[in-house]
């Protein structure tokens, strides 16, 4: 049985991955149209209204008293998780000013190394093949995201994308504490709420939308906005109700690859020898991964 429930978790978290991989292009888009801080505002805005409705309706048949409680720490939680994914979201939003999609997305799956060394500081044992597991996947999104003839000097938005792994690092470790005890749809819907808080009121502080613009990237933010939020954000919190933090930030991190495969078969840009490289070093890293999953 729980060797069927690990599976489902890792199942899951391959789907957030490849919804996540697939909006990392609109993410790009989105930001020749339309500032960082408003466009994080507005699709975290579109994940809630995706997942407001069946919070309510979840609620409204479930009244019991340990549905109640189960509602309450999910928003209590959901808050602290909002605080933590506006940072991390926004600051991977800003890298894109001035750093290329390729570095951003292999800086930011920095994570999968930030996991597990933050996880030894709360006593979270991490096992041999699971450092292996990391490693052969650090290894392969360097050759999936990064051209070694061009790495270039570091920069502001390296910098941000760095800061923001950090916090997605947490991020994960937060999900994979507050997951078992709260219900994950009320959980990622009030993240979104406090999040998309944030960020549209530092929208009008520092930035100055308009209409039009927004109408231009409205693709964009809705598909950013109903799948990878609504939809892949919720997984990833379902997901890791059954996945080792480490596993999951491994398993999540293949939206490098999801990004690439996509680009080739969405807009037809050629995969380079290297890329395919890096994809099958990050696929035999899942795969070991899964036997490190198992007791």
């Amino acid at each position: 049985m729980k060797r069927n429930t690990q599976l489902k978790g890792s199942v899951l978290l391959l789907i957030t991955a490849f919804i996540w991989g697939s909006s990392f292009v609109a993410q790009s888009i989105g930001m020749e149209k339309i500032e960082a801080f408003t466009f994080n505002g507005i699709r975290t805005v579109l994940g809630v209204l995706v997942l407001l409705p069946i919070v309510i309706v979840r609620n409204i048949k479930n009244s019991s008293d340990r549905s109640r409680a189960e509602l309450k720490a999910s928003i209590k939680y959901g808050i602290l998780l909002g605080i933590v994914f506006c940072m991390a979201s926004n600051f991977q939003q800003f890298a894109f000013y001035d750093s290329t999609s390729g570095k951003i997305a292999f800086i930011t799956a920095l994570y999968m190394f930030f996991v597990p060394i933050l996880g030894l500081f709360l006593k979270k044992r991490v096992s041999g093949l699971t450092w292996v597991c990391v490693i052969l996947g650090f290894i392969g999104l360097f050759f999936l995201c990064i051209d070694p003839k061009n790495i270039g000097a570091i920069n502001k938005g390296d910098v941000m994308a760095f800061i923001c792994s950090i916090f997605f690092a947490v991020h994960i470790l937060m999900v994979e504490r507050f997951a078992p005890e709260t219900d994950g749809i009320t959980l990622s819907c009030t993240q979104f709420a406090v999040s998309g808080l944030i960020s549209i009121i530092l929208m009008f502080i520092f930035e100055s939308p308009h209409i039009s613009d927004i109408r231009a990237a409205a693709l964009p933010i809705m598909y950013s906005g109903f799948l990878s939020c609504g939809v892949a954000y919720t997984l990833q919190i379902i997901g890791q109700k059954y996945t080792e933090a480490t596993i999951a930030s491994l398993l999540m991190c293949a939206e490098s690859v999801f990004a690439v495969i996509t680009a080739a078969i969405v807009l037809h840009e050629m995969m380079l020898p290297r890329e395919l490289i890096g994809c099958a070093i990050m696929f035999t890293a899942i795969i070991l991964s899964q036997f490190s999953n198992r007791e």
